[in-house]
């Protein structure tokens, strides 16, 4: 199953490297604000879902762009896929985007493959047997302190996304880490390699995380939720690492999860109220500095004009 996975991201990728030739040539549309989808993620959808296919007839898809529609839905096989992980760095010719494919056995992620055809680089995991990268085997890091740790996140762009909350959230993190780096379609298979130590990220969906997840854990890391279950894969948020590093992020990031106990949630609400409460008074302090001005000047007496020098004054 991991070969015929190998193949079907193989020939995607071979689309997505010939359609980068000419990226000005290939049409885009949006799905909602700031979400595209090309031609080329139809086109390596369908190579993926027919290579399946072929090998797999009786297996079911949950693929990004055509959902359940095609196979076997009621399958104990689905075969999780996303097409071009990083649409938008494609459409700008910036080379930073994967193909992702998954394999869940009723319900449990069983073979992950991420490719990435800019670099040729293939990252592979079938459960219980480790995680590979170009068969090499990988190991997430062996960091443990968080301040020295690199973690990966991908910043929220849709509509509807709570950017002022993500930014509390990121600010928890970067103050007490190395450094943060953008996620890049492939943040799941760096920590797997050991790149990056971490991972977090809020708004995703099954064909974002499910091959990745499974990298995670066969290179010897931790992946959940928020608050650290592991049953994460429809939830929207995940937080992966190394095991240390994954528990430090998990106590930053908890009050976070929609899971969060009702006091946590208001507590973050209520650290969200206080900038704008802060900047209610700023403004209202500016503005009483402005009035007061303003009452300065008019309250000032007028300058009295000043006469022109005489002709008998005048040096010699």
């Amino acid at each position: 199953m991991l070969n015929v996975a190998v193949k079907a991201a193989r020939a995607a990728g071979a689309i997505i490297n010939r359609a980068a030739l000419d990226v000005e040539a290939v049409r885009v549309s949006q799905k909602q604000v700031n979400d595209f989808v090309t031609e080329v993620d139809h086109a390596s959808e369908r190579a993926i879902i027919d290579t399946l296919l072929e090998a797999y007839p009786g297996h079911g898809f949950l693929a990004e762009e055509s959902g359940q529609t095609r196979g076997n839905k009621d399958s104990d096989f689905i075969w999780i896929i996303d097409p071009l992980d990083g649409t938008t760095n494609f459409i700008h010719g910036f080379p930073v985007y994967c193909v992702s494919i998954a394999l869940a056995v009723r319900g449990k992620i069983e073979q992950a493959v991420i490719y990435d055809p800019t670099r040729n680089d293939l990252f592979t995991a079938s459960k219980g047997r480790g995680a590979f990268l170009n068969d090499r085997r990988i190991r997430v890091s062996k960091r443990t302190r968080l301040q020295e740790c690199l973690i990966s996140t991908g910043f929220p762009f849709r509509k509807g996304d709570n950017f002022p909350l993500y930014l509390q959230m990121m600010g928890e993190v970067m103050q007490r880490t190395a450094s943060c780096a953008a996620r890049c379609g492939r943040g799941l298979a760096y920590v797997a390699a050991g790149f990056s130590d971490g991972f977090f990220e809020t708004g995703l969906q099954p064909w974002d995380v499910a091959a990745g997840s499974l990298l995670v854990t066969e290179a010897g890391g931790l992946v959940g939720n928020f608050t650290g279950e592991a049953d994460f894969l429809h939830q929207k948020e995940c937080v992966a690492g190394a095991p240390r590093v994954y528990g430090q992020l998990v106590s930053l990031l908890s009050k976070y999860s929609k899971f969060a106990s009702a006091g946590e949630k208001a507590a973050v609400r209520q650290k969200l109220a206080q900038p704008q409460a802060g900047q209610a008074v700023d403004e209202a302090a500016d503005d009483a500095r402005a009035a007061a001005e303003q009452g300065r000047e008019a309250a000032a007496p007028a300058a009295e004009p000043t006469e022109p020098p005489r002709a008998d004054d005048a040096p010699f």
